[in-house]
């Protein structure tokens, strides 16, 4: 199943930037008639007709709309430290999404090696990942910020559960992530990942200041983006 974006729709017909376009006529191969199916990234699928099949910007006839389509029953959003190799930020992402990821925060933290983190590269992964994934929505993208700006926006946020995924073992107690998910009762689900130096004691302790439960992934020490895709792959077990 060959899946397309557009972000132009009207009087029930879509159509396809350039981009697109040339992957659906040059590549693909696709002609005037064809069945085509196309996302508007917030969760709905059409399924088109292909009207023009120009390289440049094809049409399609919309005969039919499926909302919420690949759509899970949970809400999802990871906040994670982009890590200093960056190729391994980009493969959880994708991973992320097609598990099943709403919105992706990346953050500074103090103990960060990457401090400047582009948008531009990920959107397109992200799009990527959905259609491949077979989703309507992609996951939203926040600009960088820091973790400490990232706590004091959820402080005092009861419309979320508040995860930070942390090593300090004896200091602070942790649950296990599937003990905490047990208390989600419908509200998004927010998972703090840190860098490789982890957080500091002081974005921990601001952390569980402004709520955030601390919890651990097992006894294995992983990566940042293994960590990352950890989290988000429990989150989608705990639901199927």
């Amino acid at each position: 199943m060959e899946v397309f974006y557009a972000r132009e729709f009207q009087g029930g017909v879509c159509r396809l930037d350039e981009e697109e376009s040339a992957h659906c006529v040059r590549v693909l191969r696709h002609r005037e008639g064809d069945e085509i199916f196309v996302i508007d990234g917030e969760g709905t699928c059409y399924t088109c007709r292909l009207l023009d099949a120009s390289p440049k910007g094809a049409t399609a006839e919309i005969v039919r709309v499926e909302p919420d389509w690949g759509a899970h029953p949970y809400r999802l959003r990871l906040a994670v430290c982009p890590t200093k190799n960056l190729d391994r930020f980009e493969w959880f992402a994708e991973k992320a999404t097609e598990l099943g990821l709403d919105r992706l925060s990346p953050v500074i933290g103090d103990h960060s090696e990457r401090r400047v983190f582009k948008t531009e590269r990920m959107r397109r992964i992200l799009l990527s990942a959905s259609k491949q994934s077979l989703k309507g929505a992609i996951p939203q993208l926040d600009e960088p910020q820091t973790v400490r700006a990232l706590i004091a926006s959820l402080a005092g946020d009861e419309g979320c559960l508040k995860l930070i995924a942390c090593c300090f073992e004896g200091e602070v107690p942790r649950l296990s992530v599937n003990e905490a998910l047990a208390q989600a009762e419908g509200k998004e689900i927010v998972v703090l990942i840190g860098p490789e130096g982890d957080f500091s004691r002081e974005e921990a302790a601001l952390a569980v200041a402004a709520g955030f439960l601390p919890v651990h992934l097992g006894p294995s020490r992983l990566r940042t983006e293994t960590a990352a895709l950890t989290a988000a792959e429990a989150v989608y077990l705990h639901y199927i």
